[in-house]
């Protein structure tokens, strides 16, 4: 296919290498100057999206999705797919795929779950909302770039699904930690907790698979001081979406909300903005009870 990729940081950046070396004909733009292996630059987004097959994009919010979308969308051609691998804002997601329907094009919200390793390595996990015949058209493409992929629903339904997910897990990374802090002060071994833990009903990835405390399960940013895998800024990104969303359908979300404050208060006026969404570990070592 001829592939039109607009965002090429950290996470598409890769997508895109991937994309170049299974022989796709990628051509892609980004505002910095990054130069990706196998990829072919053009001096616009419009210039990028023209005469592909497929346009991906990756960006960092709705306001710049919208921004994009209404430069490309009059410069694609007919029957073209544009997917969106952003992680956005619901209604951003919705209001795009419209647009670009209205303009006789395919429209799928995509965005990923896997993180920048998962982006290298091929293995993201892709949530996707939109047509059948929208989804079918990506599919190739989310198979090279990952491992998995899951048709979701309509338009915007990717972006439901993600930031549920995500809110899940800021809210069980902040228990996790807290129940690691409190076994400190307890006087249990760090390491008896997580075998009791792990084997029994308080399992969760964010024990198991993803462990906050340095040294014990399976290798995390924990044992790297905490240096970020999935950065605590972009997890308060994600759960400030879910409220947002909460607020936009009428939903009672309270944990969500109180693990929207905590990560608010840790990056905006504490030392968590560069650290992984794990180092809320030794932020909740260092407290007392108010």
């Amino acid at each position: 296919m001829q592939i039109g990729f607009i965002g090429l940081g950290n996470m598409g950046g890769p997508m895109a290498a991937n994309l170049a070396k299974a022989g796709h004909q990628v051509t892609g733009f980004d505002m910095a100057d990054v130069s990706i292996d196998g990829v072919t630059m053009a001096e616009s987004a419009i210039a990028a999206a023209q005469g592909a097959d497929v346009v991906i994009t990756m960006l960092p919010n709705g306001q710049i999705l919208r921004a994009v979308a209404a430069d490309i969308i009059p410069a694609m051609s007919e029957g073209a797919a544009f997917v969106d691998c952003s992680t956005v804002d619901v209604d951003s997601a919705k209001a795009v795929a419209q647009q670009a329907e209205t303009a006789g094009l395919l429209a799928v919200d995509a965005p990923v779950s896997g993180g920048i390793g998962g982006a290298s390595a091929g293995t993201l996990t892709f949530m996707a909302g939109g047509s059948e015949a929208a989804f079918g058209k990506a599919a190739p493409l989310f198979d090279i770039m990952g491992q998995k992929a899951v048709h979701c629903g309509d338009s915007g339904a990717g972006q439901s699904a993600k930031i549920c997910n995500n809110m899940i897990l800021g809210v069980t990374m902040i228990a996790t930690c807290e129940a690691f802090a409190l076994a400190d002060k307890l006087g249990l071994d760090r390491q008896k907790m997580f075998d009791v833990v792990s084997t029994s009903s308080g399992y969760s990835w964010t024990m198991n698979a993803y462990c906050p405390a340095p040294g014990v399960g399976p290798q995390s940013p924990a044992d790297n001081d905490y240096q970020p895998g999935f950065a605590a800024d972009l997890m308060l990104k994600d759960l400030r979406l879910s409220q947002q969303a909460a607020e936009s359908a009428d939903a009672d979300t309270p944990m969500g909300q109180a693990a929207t404050e905590l990560y608010a208060t840790f990056v905006e006026q504490e030392d968590g903005l560069g650290m992984d969404f794990s180092a809320m570990l030794p932020r909740f070592e260092k407290r007392g009870r108010d």
